[in-house]
């Protein structure tokens, strides 16, 4: 058996006496558990198909830490013959907020979702909620012992992430081992962002991609579904920028309401004032031009208010949609500012930058105001916002607004600053680093299909940009990453290759965001363990 994650704690080394304690009392075991098979299950003497049960008459040798993706952060051995589902055996909570999280392992199982419940029987599982206080909402602990398991947490997002690792623990007939597991992520961002704009995904495949996100501890999907080349999702304010291959209203719901059942954010993204080509296909008199007539690709003319209003309309009518806490306002690659001399380029923004800032304002003085108005209206649905790194211009007297997050993916804009720049300057960051995160479809420019290999052996999320590490001292300001399928040359693979394509790097990804140390696995045994938890 592959260990995966660290033994924490000391356990008895005794014979087992074949008494065990209830699965609901915090102190050791009195019996410790045999290897398990080959196969990873433990059949127990006395027993057809079901839960193992102990036995008076039999040792165990001192369990092994279960082999999961992400790797559980610590394992308390134990001696007992382990845990696997029995049907008909029960699934119950202490706690009726857990009902979706015992009903769905329970049907994982092949269970009996039985509701609250005090009393105990051979074969539960209890779901509890714990009263630690301070503890991460994300944290669980989960204790297989005489035959039952208990996985509890200070919130329902830790509960249902244990049920995930007792789900991995018995896949394909395997067993839970005796003991004691204590996990908790080391970052609260864990996201996959997905570029449904210029390449159009089914609303089943992106469901799958939530299912199999849930099960390896992701907590967040950036759905990234207006660009130049299209504007994916239903409108009603606006039918006429939609494109004709979308999703509908009603199909965003049910992934939402997908995403949440595993404890997901779903993190909307309209991109602006850049990014907006199939706006402007519907509104071409918001185009900018420089001085010559030349259209910008994509870009608004930020010194109309009637460009404002449009993505305003946008983003009060999407916030219905995505009711997440989390959200993009994109910013990048505004094509004004990717010019030698945009003053002299666009006459029109310098003219408005002075009219709103002054004198002295400025074309990135302009930018930066807008995307502090989009923040605005965002702000005002309650939301956390980040915007992509070359969105935050250096040398201007507008500031973006101090609670933006920075969403770091390059370092090869205009005026490229290293992540420190922004990390001493007090914003937190999420990690899309595209030297190992970025998955860009036909792999144009200098893009490569990223490794889960690559990202397995050299990347941690301290390292932002390129391949070198920021200093330890800005780990709390780096709240996770996330990585990224960008639909560049849309027809280069089919969904499906996309999904078989981004498997590895999505695990090796989330494994190093879960847990900080060193991998107890070689590459080859972390592809290998992926491959028998298929």
């Amino acid at each position: 058996m592959i260990v995966a994650g660290a033994f924490a704690g000391t356990v008895a080394l005794g014979v087992g006496l074949g008494f065990w304690a209830s699965a609901d009392d915090s102190g050791p075991a009195g019996s410790a558990s045999r290897q398990p098979s080959a196969s990873g299950s433990a059949d127990s003497p006395g027993t057809s198909g079901g839960s193992p049960k102990p036995s008076p008459t039999r040792s165990y040798a001192l369990s092994k830490a279960p082999a999961t993706i992400p790797a559980v952060r610590s394992h308390t051995a134990a001696r007992g013959p382990g845990w696997r589902p029995a049907r008909g055996a029960r699934v119950v909570v202490s706690d009726a907020d857990l009902a979706d999280e015992g009903r769905l392992i329970a049907g994982e199982l092949g269970m009996t979702y039985a509701g609250e419940k005090d009393d105990v029987r051979a074969g539960d599982v209890r779901l509890a909620l714990g009263d630690d206080e301070g503890a991460d909402p994300e944290s669980y602990t989960m204790t297989v012992r005489g035959g039952r398991v208990v996985i509890s947490g200070p919130a329902d997002a830790g509960v249902f992430y244990g049920t995930r690792t007792l789900k991995q623990e018995v896949h394909d007939g395997g067993t839970a081992p005796e003991g004691v597991v204590k996990d908790e992520p080391a970052k609260p961002v864990r996201g996959f962002n997905l570029d449904i704009a210029r390449k159009y995904f089914t609303a089943g495949w992106i469901e799958d991609r939530v299912r199999e996100l849930g099960d390896l501890k992701f907590n967040e999907l950036g759905l990234h579904f207006s660009d130049d080349q299209s504007f994916r999702i239903e409108s009603d304010s606006h039918p006429e920028i939609v494109s004709k291959q979308h999703l509908t209203k009603a199909e965003v719901k049910k992934i939402v309401d997908l995403a949440t059942s595993r404890h997901i954010t779903v993190v909307p993204e309209i991109d602006s004032p850049g990014h907006l080509g199939a706006v402007i296909a519907a509104h071409p008199d918001l185009q900018l031009r420089n001085t010559q007539g030349v259209a910008a690709r994509g870009a608004v003319d930020i010194s109309k208010p009637a460009a404002a209003d449009l993505v305003d309309d946008l983003l009060n009518e999407y916030a219905d949609l995505f009711p997440g806490g989390q959200w993009n306002l994109g910013g990048d690659e505004y094509q004004a500012l990717m010019v030698s001399n945009p003053s002299a380029s666009y006459p029109q923004l310098a003219a408005a930058a002075r009219s709103a800032y002054g004198s002295g304002g400025t074309v990135s003085d302009l930018t930066t105001g807008w995307l502090n108005d989009r923040a605005d209206t965002v702000r005002a649905h309650d939301r956390t916002m980040r915007a992509w790194n070359d969105g935050f211009y250096a040398g201007t007297s507008v500031q973006p607004d101090k609670d933006l997050q920075v969403a770091y993916w390059t370092g090869k804009e205009i005026g490229a600053r290293q992540p420190v720049a922004y990390l001493s300057a007090g914003r937190k960051l999420v990690n899309y680093n595209d030297e190992f995160l970025y998955y860009v479809l036909g792999q144009p420019n200098t893009f490569v299909y990223p490794t889960g290999e690559r990202i397995y052996e050299q990347w941690t999320p301290r390292v932002v940009r390129g391949t070198q590490a920021v200093p330890a001292k800005y780990d709390a300001q780096i709240l996770g990453g996330s990585f990224a399928v960008w639909c560049d040359l849309a027809g280069s693979q089919t969904q499906d290759q996309v999904a078989a394509g981004i498997r590895m790097p999505l695990r090796a990804t989330v494994q190093k965001l879960w847990d900080p140390r060193k991998p107890a696995l070689t590459w080859p045994q972390f592809r290998a363990l992926a491959d028998r938890l298929r």
